[in-house]
């Protein structure tokens, strides 16, 4: 009995040795960026959108989680200017697309990071949009103090859906993209 109580020590003390801790870096949103491509028949039309904040959780030098707030309202064209860019910036953020003011913040939350190769990882997560919320899966890519992805991202997932030749008939040259694209550089 005393030797059952002795090796039943001794594995907690090792198993408590060779557990790892959680390390959270939060993710500094003024040197972050989030620049977005949205493409049409007849163009394309770029800018930004704003972190709030976010963090990574780590387990030892593997990432394991995370999560992330993106401020909506800040959203804005970077290929236009004056006029144009005001009525667009206002279209992307009226119920046709994004309703920012109904819906001022985007999320991300990992559910599942898998490593892909070493500071590559293949992350699925819930995105929520809009107050629709769908799984994404991307590959991001990191390193001591940043991280990096791109993805695609289907707006009719969200009811997004003003221009969409999937919804609607006879857009002709005005038809926009389902998908959009984002290029996400974090800081730590």
């Amino acid at each position: 009995m005393k030797n059952l109580k002795s090796i039943a020590l001794a594995l907690v003390v090792v198993l408590s040795t060779l557990s790892v801790t959680a390390q959270t870096k939060k993710v500094d949103a003024s040197k972050s960026t989030v620049n977005w491509v949205g493409k049409k028949v007849t163009g394309k039309h770029e800018g930004t959108v704003n972190l709030k904040d976010g963090k990574l959780i780590f387990k030892g030098k593997k990432l394991a989680g995370g999560t992330f707030n993106v401020d909506m309202a800040s959203l804005t064209a970077t290929d236009l200017s004056g006029e144009y860019q005001g009525k667009l910036n206002g279209h992307l953020k009226s119920e046709d697309f994004f309703g920012t003011e109904k819906f001022p913040t985007a999320t991300l939350i990992f559910k599942k990071v898998v490593a892909k190769t070493a500071n590559v990882y293949t992350v699925t997560g819930d995105l929520t949009i809009k107050g629709k919320t769908n799984p994404i899966t991307f590959d991001l890519a990191t390193t001591k103090d940043t991280a990096a992805t791109s993805l695609k991202i289907d707006r009719t997932k969200y009811d997004i859906k003003y221009g969409s030749g999937s919804f609607f008939d006879n857009l002709g040259d005005k038809a926009i993209s389902d998908e959009f694209d984002l290029a996400v550089a974090l800081k730590f």
